[in-house]
């Protein structure tokens, strides 16, 4: 488990980095959920999301040997981004391997910033692994990491930083590696803080293996929020979820399209879908506003043709 202190020295290594991203405020959404919202702007961040966090923090702790062998990593779009871009800023060799499916602006940015990509069927995970093997690369898993943990971390303490007043804060859940970075920093620097994490009904797997005790694996997992959308719970994640999340909530398919549409149109933030579900969960009442409550806006790669504007 990562500690406090790796995780300000994680930060202090992503400074002048990375951005700092904002907290803003929209009175509009204030006013239709009930209280006081806050809105930390990781679309803003470099590649657009905040996987930049844990990633370079990852490229960053590599020794010579494996730096030289290169890196490969799996992902729906925002970690093959955060990857390629982290890699190119240190000189590393980058290969990402996504869906035959994946957006094509998320294979296009990878692309953009100098990686090979390696688009398959079937199952990611595998293909991963046998690629690792086969060109002997050096596995950087996009969330069941702790250097990955430990980097994103870096965002739990800029929430407190700028709002020391925070009592919620509402976290989007993929595979785990966000929020187990970010409740961890919470939790270790204002322990009363609540957090929780919101994932889409289709892709479910964290609040699946919190109901079974251990991380699980779902056979499919598709949704909107494809940055949401990973099949398996990580094992170093699931503790901490277990340990420092007080709840996991899920959201369905309108909620997180009506969620994308309504903060676009009130904030002018073309955030994606995964982004919107701590707005979903608000329009579907699975969370009521209670004291300063902040939501991450965790990327804004979107397909704009899955929108339907």
């Amino acid at each position: 488990m990562p500690t406090l202190e790796e995780i300000r020295t994680a930060s202090e290594q992503l400074r002048g980095r990375i951005h700092r991203t904002p907290m803003l405020s929209s009175s509009a959404l204030d006013e239709q959920f009930g209280g006081e919202l806050v809105l930390k702007a990781e679309l803003f961040q470099k590649t657009g999301s905040f996987k930049v966090r844990g990633l370079l923090t990852k490229l960053l702790q590599l020794t010579p040997e494996e730096r030289e062998r290169g890196v490969v990593t799996v992902s729906a779009g925002n970690a093959a981004g955060a990857l390629a871009w982290a890699a190119r800023d240190a000189g590393i060799p980058a290969t990402v391997v996504m869906a035959t499916t994946a957006v094509p602006a998320k294979v296009d940015a990878a692309r953009g910033y100098g990686a090979k990509v390696e688009l398959v069927d079937g199952d990611l995970l595998a293909a991963y692994e046998r690629i690792r093997r086969e060109r002997d690369l050096t596995g950087v898993h996009p969330f069941d990491d702790e250097q990955v943990i430990t980097g994103h971390g870096s965002l739990g303490l800029e929430l407190l930083e700028d709002r020391p007043d925070l009592e919620t804060v509402l976290v989007p859940v993929g595979g785990g590696g966000l929020i187990s970075g970010v409740a961890l920093a919470l939790k270790l620097v204002k322990p009363g803080i609540r957090v929780i994490g919101i994932e889409p009904e289709q892709a479910d797997v964290v609040s699946r293996s919190l109901e079974a005790g251990e991380p699980q694996r779902l056979p499919t997992a598709r949704s909107i929020a494809d940055g949401l959308a990973a099949p398996i719970c990580g094992t170093r994640n699931f503790p901490l979820i277990q340990q420092y999340v007080d709840d996991v909530v899920r959201v369905s398919e309108d909620a997180l399209l009506a969620a994308t549409r309504l903060v676009m149109s009130r904030t002018k933030l073309a955030l994606e879908p995964a982004a919107a579900a701590p707005f979903a969960a608000l329009l579907e009442s699975k969370i009521q506003l209670d004291g300063v409550t902040a939501a991450v806006v965790s990327g804004g790669n979107l397909d704009v043709a899955k929108l339907n504007l």
